[in-house]
């Protein structure tokens, strides 16, 4: 299926054995993502030992990973008060995470940073296997394997083996999306509803499955069943929910969390923060870790408008719009925009449809791109977590 311009994606046609050959698949493109991702942590651990760390403690106990360990362990009430009027609480992280960490060290004996682990590594594995589902779905096994890999080789990659929430949401999220492309709203809203309770860009989900509803509902002139509008509804809850509890706790019900994000120095200005760092950045800048961020950004602009002239599903489109606005529009934290891309994997569809057209004509032209993704993925992404010293 190369072009696909409706809301929703027109279910595959399966014959008898597809279903069971499908999970097949699925479990091979899990497989190269798990292999791949094991490779990037062997490539971290060597250099982390090289340089006098740990690596399960670089994975585990790194930037944000330590205000979810706090969490899980404490509850919310963290406020650490900087000067220039910088407040950091731990209100700004969404509840969902540090819950799953609290119940997994609840009921086994690991210590809170492998809880964490244990929770994002089942998580990218769920996630790589619904980014496989909706590749598949879309134009066939071949891109949806390729796409997994690619995502895999992502040079932020290494967040999805650390502790933190992007594997979470991506996963709640390809799935969500791949409901919706099959028209399961009731899964597609409560999966929506748990992406909204794990990352503030969690809305991105709400806001796919809501476009796709509108959608559906002009397209069949409002003869709709009930679980559309019950799956609508349920969208946005996990969201709006954690929104008001924090608006409620602050005395501000509907500003109160994004107070608490301005206080962070990050909030939304139509992308104008972003725009003065970037050009202090050309004019002065010397930092890798910048550098490299502004070019995944520019690529991932780039990249969307491939997606557009490709005609994805709308919801795609949707989801995938959402996620690069608050990246572009927010201000503050420069350098970990290309995390707050990583659940955006609708973006390496064009790439993952052109490695595969490459890899069936010259085979060994598609070995050496993978090759030389690996390479800045794997090194790079230890680089970020043993020696950059700069929030992910």
């Amino acid at each position: 299926m190369s072009h696909v311009s409706t809301a929703l994606a027109p279910p595959v046609a399966q014959r008898p054995g597809t279903r069971l050959s499908l999970v097949t698949a699925g479990g091979v493109a899990v497989g190269l993502f798990a292999a791949v991702r094991l490779t990037g942590m062997a490539v971290l651990a060597l250099v982390a030992w090289a340089g006098g760390g740990h690596p399960l403690t670089l994975l585990g106990r790194s930037w944000d990973s330590a205000w979810y360990l706090g969490i899980a362990a404490h509850g919310y009430g963290r406020t650490l008060h900087f000067g220039s009027g910088v407040v950091h609480s731990d209100l700004a992280f969404f509840p969902l995470y540090p819950a799953l960490i609290r119940t997994l060290t609840a009921v086994t004996p690991l210590s809170g940073a492998g809880a964490a682990l244990l929770v994002s590594w089942t998580a990218a594995a769920v996630a790589a296997a619904g980014v496989y589902a909706v590749g598949t779905r879309l134009h066939g096994r071949a891109v949806g394997t390729a796409l997994v890999v690619l995502w895999a080789l992502l040079p932020h990659s290494v967040v999805l083996s650390m502790a933190y929430t992007e594997p979470v949401l991506t996963a709640f999220a390809a799935w969500s999306l791949y409901a919706v492309l099959g028209g399961n709203w009731l899964w597609a809203g409560a999966l929506a509803a748990l992406a909204g309770l794990s990352r503030p860009n969690g809305f991105a989900v709400a806001a796919a499955v809501l476009v796709a509803a509108g959608c559906e509902f002009h397209r069949r002139r409002g003869r709709v069943t009930h679980r559309l509008w019950t799956g609508a509804a349920l969208a946005p809850v996990g969201w709006a929910a954690y929104v008001l509890w924090v608006g409620g706790r602050t005395g501000d019900p509907l500003g109160g969390y994004f107070e608490v994000q301005r206080r962070w120095g990050s909030r939304f200005d139509l992308g104008r923060g972003s725009l003065r760092f970037a050009r202090a950045l050309l004019l002065h800048g010397d930092r890798f870790v910048f550098s490299m961020a502004l070019l995944i950004v520019a690529a991932g602009v780039l990249l969307y408008a491939l997606l557009a002239l490709d005609r994805p599903p709308l919801p795609l489109l949707a989801y995938t719009a959402v996620l690069l606005l608050i990246t572009l529009g927010g201000s503050g934290f420069f350098e970990s925009k290309p995390r707050f891309l990583l659940p955006a994997f609708p973006l390496l569809l064009p790439p993952a449809r052109a490695l595969v057209r490459t890899a069936r004509a010259r085979p060994w032209h598609a070995t050496v791109v993978v090759t030389a993704l690996a390479g800045l993925s794997f090194g790079y992404g230890a680089y970020l977590v043993v020696y950059a010293h700069t929030p992910l």
